[in-house]
């Protein structure tokens, strides 16, 4: 099976064309080698993805023969990828939520809201 077929199937990819670019792009490789979309994969292959800024590492047990279900993806692949490579994902989401210093520039609409109901609650306590 094609390498972009089987992540497609896989699911690792939400679509073919998405798995298609990704090989396109150097995002995919099989054994160590950057492939091209067409690549056969046998199974005890070890693909390496790198997607959402996570490197995944997986081993093909088997070739499903068109698109599984979810509950079904344990049979056709182990996932062999470090645990590490997850928590640097998580950390990368908590230096994204403070992208800029508190007082700095003009208020988002979250800061408005709460700008907002803060006066509310100060208007209802004089009352």
């Amino acid at each position: 099976m094609r390498v972009d077929k089987y992540l497609w199937s896989i699911r690792y990819y939400k679509t073919r064309t998405l798995a298609t670019t990704a090989c396109k792009k150097g995002h995919v490789r099989v054994n160590n080698d950057v492939v091209k979309p067409s690549r056969v994969v046998y199974p005890l292959d070890i693909i390496e993805l790198r997607k959402d800024q996570i490197n995944y590492k997986l081993k093909v047990n088997d070739i499903p023969e068109s698109r599984i279900g979810a509950k079904l993806v344990d049979i056709y692949r182990t996932d062999i990828t470090p645990k590490e490579q997850f928590e640097a994902r998580e950390l990368l989401k908590y230096s994204k939520d403070y992208y800029r210093k508190k007082g700095v520039g003009r208020p988002t609409k979250k800061d408005r809201r709460d700008i907002d109901d803060f006066t509310d609650e100060a208007s209802i306590t004089e009352i």
